[in-house]
């Protein structure tokens, strides 16, 4: 059985892996660069998506370790996780297309997080 502590690490990391990725990608878009420019866009996309299975990885992980009662129904907070997770998910695709939008991907991904940890550290529903 792996323990709660191992689970939270992998989603952190994820965390980490993914703000790392989408703000390389905003960041060179917002420069100016493109797809066909990036010397490191393989590597960022395959980082991107590891970091979101990652994530998922470690979140039900935990959720399973925290829920030992056996109900399926997933509480409220963690259906805006998973919104969130999808948002995130979706983003990476943005900086390239719409390069206008960079600079506000690279706000926005910071503050999903954070509203991410605030749905988990209250559990507000």
């Amino acid at each position: 059985m792996i323990p709660y502590v191992a689970y939270k690490l992998v989603h952190l990391f994820g965390i980490f892996l993914l703000v790392a990725s989408l703000g390389g990608a905003a960041i060179h878009a917002a420069n100016g660069g493109t797809r066909e420019a990036s010397l490191t866009r393989r590597l960022v996309g395959i980082g991107h998506g590891v970091a979101l299975f990652l994530i998922l990885l470690g979140g039900f992980g935990m959720l399973a370790r925290l829920s030992a009662s056996g109900s399926m129904a997933l509480p409220g907070w963690i259906w805006g996780k998973l919104i969130i997770w999808v948002v995130l998910g979706g983003l990476m695709l943005l900086p390239y297309r719409r390069p206008q939008y960079a600079r506000g991907v690279f706000v926005a991904v910071p503050t999903l997080g954070l509203l991410a940890a605030i749905l988990a550290l209250t559990k507000p529903f």
